[in-house]
């Protein structure tokens, strides 16, 4: 089975599973684990470390393959960085950085809206 997208261990492992006919408990007994750990683990209640999917993906006859490409467009090296920014205009590299700018100002405010608000002791709300 291959991915060529983000997925989560959880649903790997349980298309991994079923694909090879194994229930949450003959998978459980062939890592050495609990039927529960299965279960919380494909329903993305926890999340094993990559050592620990492996362990169950070899359990089931698998090998777990991971890898890292470089991402699309727009990431670059520090070096093509460099070079880039010599062949524009000082007026060109300003409309870039105000882009920059921009662009991370908004996933700074998404960051701050995601993290998790937690109620102090005395009823207000601090994050």
């Amino acid at each position: 089975m291959v991915y060529s997208y983000g997925v989560r261990a959880g649903e790997l492992l349980k298309a991994s599973r079923l694909e090879r006919g194994l229930d949450q408990a003959a998978l459980a007994r062939r890592a050495g684990t609990t039927q529960n750990y299965i279960s919380r683990v494909e329903r993305g209640v926890i999340s094993p470390s990559v050592r620990t999917l492996e362990r169950l993906m070899h359990a089931m006859g698998c090998r777990l393959v991971l890898e890292a490409d470089p991402l699309p467009f727009g990431n670059a090296t520090a070096s093509d960085l460099r070079s880039d920014l010599r062949d524009r205009t000082a007026q060109q590299r300003v409309h870039e950085a105000m882009e920059l700018s921009s662009f991370l100002t908004g996933v700074s405010a998404a960051a701050a809206d995601a993290q998790p608000r937690v109620r102090n002791g005395y009823g207000s709300r601090k994050a």
